[in-house]
């Protein structure tokens, strides 16, 4: 029997992360002398991966800039667990009662794949997530759906069984082009019109809806 399987985003899906990213990132621009932004526009900066992070916080600079200031960002952020990342509420409870459920659990994530798996690992090591996937050199990045269509053929589960949740239309994509059903997160980084224009099967305001939502198919 096929288990009900649930691919999660992890910034601004499972995890509050933008203030220290935000912060991350201004302490590069300050050690290039560069003019830093405020928090609320990280929010439309991030979730295509750090290349693209790094483009929209600099703006038009050479490819030598920009290589430099993607380095320094992974120095200053380097995976450690910084003090302001924390799961949205509601988040354990969701996976507890998923965990009860046996439900398959995976993460696919544009965050580098070893900063991915040191988050996953620190604060969800308790609910068995059987694929966890950060943005890897020879994997294209989302909205690409190799990568999601990868966890499903792993987890033997048709594509058209996954459910795959996200905050951005990056997210909406990748479950659109990988034939997966696509649930969009209010709580996240972007609004309804985006998550609604970019193909959202679903949408819900808080985590136990995203239950209710599965338990139903």
């Amino acid at each position: 029997m096929e288990k009900n399987t649930v691919i999660f985003d992890l910034d601004g899906t499972l995890l509050d992360s933008i203030e220290d990213i935000a912060v991350s990132m201004n302490k590069v621009l300050e050690s290039l002398n560069l003019s830093t932004h405020n928090i609320k526009d990280y929010k439309y900066f991030v979730g295509s991966g750090v290349d693209i992070l790094v483009e929209n916080a600099l703006g038009k600079f050479s490819k030598e800039i920009k290589d430099e200031a993607i380095k320094r960002f992974k120095l200053e952020y380097d995976g450690k667990l910084h003090s302001k990342t924390i799961p949205y509420e509601g988040i354990y409870e969701l996976l507890d009662e998923l965990k009860k459920l046996n439900y398959n659990l995976a993460v696919l994530s544009n965050k580098p794949h070893e900063f991915t798996v040191s988050y996953v690992n620190h604060f969800f090591q308790d609910y068995g997530f059987k694929e966890v996937h950060g943005q890897k050199d020879n994997v294209p990045k989302k909205p690409n759906p190799q990568a999601a269509i990868e966890i499903a053929k792993s987890l033997n589960v048709p594509c058209e069984k996954v459910f795959f949740i996200g905050d951005t239309k990056v997210d909406m994509q990748t479950a659109k082009s990988a034939n997966m059903l696509a649930i969009g997160v209010l709580w996240g980084f972007r609004d309804e019109q985006e998550l609604r224009e970019f193909g959202a099967d679903f949408i819900v305001k808080t985590p136990m809806e995203i239950l209710n939502i599965i338990k139903s198919y």
